[in-house]
């Protein structure tokens, strides 16, 4: 494995760096005072597409994208450090058009889309001017197994007919999203991971009903989690992805970027945690001294450092193997750093809560913010004990099968 970063990747590092610091951070305040001024927490504010115009002009656009047919084809190790940087914001990765779900959906399209599906649906996402949704997850079940969805797609003659519940359809709040991708069962006869089929959907198809947003913590995310009831929606067969059957192996295909796409944030949300505690602590005095020169922060401070810096290699080393064996060879290292990445961000950003004392969960910092999103990802994509299951599991074989000395 190779650390040492290519002039291509180290000229858009220091690229994304310098807007991130000039445009997005400055941005932030105007981005929550447009929301509020609106009075919806679902907005779209204009200012999010200033940015998103000035990073397109600056050929900071779809960083994200592999393909080299629709964008500028990063692998993972080079995405890695240009999607940390992004994770200093909530709204980093938007700016760049390089936020989920669209990532995970576009890329979905980019590798099982057929020609007339791409130009309907890949390319006004790739422009950035419509957003989308994935329906996999359902209230009813346990969505971490995703072979207990019980959503129906039903074939009647050219059309297929949807009925069922998704909720936390990240982006389906907005008024942009024009897309969902759904995931339900074809056959509940055919073997366990032949059921399924995913679908694209217009949002705006008769039957489709948002029933609520579902908020974290309760706060209502400015992209929205919906809570949809689709009532026989009926779609052209031709809006199925590959084919019947297809579905659960597309899953598994679009989680595993989207997996480490958000580990990358992590590390940077969690970097820029530690930075504002350091500062924090560089200021603020108590009983005569300094935090920072107190042994508790001084602890913080360099435990804070050690965790970033071993959750950075394993999320370089799973994004290498990604590319070096594909997803499927990557798996393991996949779900080990779908658990380090949360929790040690959760670590880092409540160490500079407690820095910050009261105004480390108000608005004032970003710091309760970037805690929430970490939380959250503690279940987003899979939560922490599947992932401690698939590893145990794949040890467990990996160390039967080899030498006993």
């Amino acid at each position: 494995m190779e650390f040492e970063f290519s002039d291509r990747v180290k000229n858009l590092r220091q690229q994304v760096c310098e807007f991130m610091e000039g445009e997005v951070l400055p941005a932030e305040a105007t981005y929550h005072a447009q929301i509020a001024e609106a009075g919806h927490p679902h907005f779209h504010p204009p200012v999010m597409e200033e940015l998103k115009a000035k990073a397109r002009a600056a050929g900071l656009w779809n960083l994200f994208m592999p393909d080299p047919q629709w964008g500028p084809g990063l692998s993972n190790a080079e995405y890695a450090p240009l999607a940390e940087l992004m994770g200093w914001s909530r709204i980093g990765a938007e700016a760049f058009n390089c936020s989920a779900p669209d990532t995970g959906n576009m890329e979905v399209l980019a590798r099982y889309g057929t020609r007339r599906q791409q130009e309907r649906w890949l390319v006004p996402l790739l422009e950035g001017e419509i957003r989308s949704c994935f329906s996999m997850t359902e209230p009813e079940v346990a969505s971490s197994d995703a072979t207990n969805i019980r959503a129906s797609i039903v074939r009647d003659g050219d059309e297929y007919v949807l009925n069922g519940r998704k909720w936390w359809s990240s982006g389906g709040m907005q008024e942009r999203c024009k897309l969902s991708i759904f995931m339900g069962k074809t056959d509940p006869d055919a073997e366990r991971h032949r059921q399924q089929s995913m679908v694209l959907v217009p949002f705006v198809a008769p039957g489709i009903e948002v029933v609520r947003n579902l908020e974290v913590f309760g706060y209502a995310d400015p992209e929205g989690h919906a809570e949809v009831l689709f009532t026989d929606v009926r779609v052209p067969v031709d809006h199925i992805l590959v084919g019947e059957g297809e579905g659960f192996a597309i899953a598994q295909g679009r989680l595993g970027p989207g997996r480490i796409h958000h580990c990358m944030r992590l590390i940077g949300a969690a970097e820029r945690a530690l930075t504002l505690m350091t500062r924090r602590a560089a200021e603020r005095e108590t009983f005569g001294q300094r935090l920072i020169n107190r042994q508790t922060i001084q602890e913080w401070i360099a435990r804070s450092r050690i965790e970033l810096e071993q959750a950075r290699m394993l999320v370089l080393k799973a994004a290498w193997m990604m590319d070096t064996v594909g997803n499927k060879g990557a798996r393991q290292e996949i779900a080990m750093i779908k658990i380090v990445a949360p929790d040690v961000a959760l670590a880092v950003i409540d160490r500079a809560i407690q820095t910050f004392g009261a105004a480390g969960v108000s608005q004032d910092t970003p710091l309760a913010e970037l805690w929430a999103y970490a939380r959250v990802l503690r279940l987003a994509d899979g939560p922490n004990e599947v992932h401690l299951m698939s590893v145990a599991r794949q040890e467990t074989k990996r160390q039967l099968a080899g030498p006993t000395a």
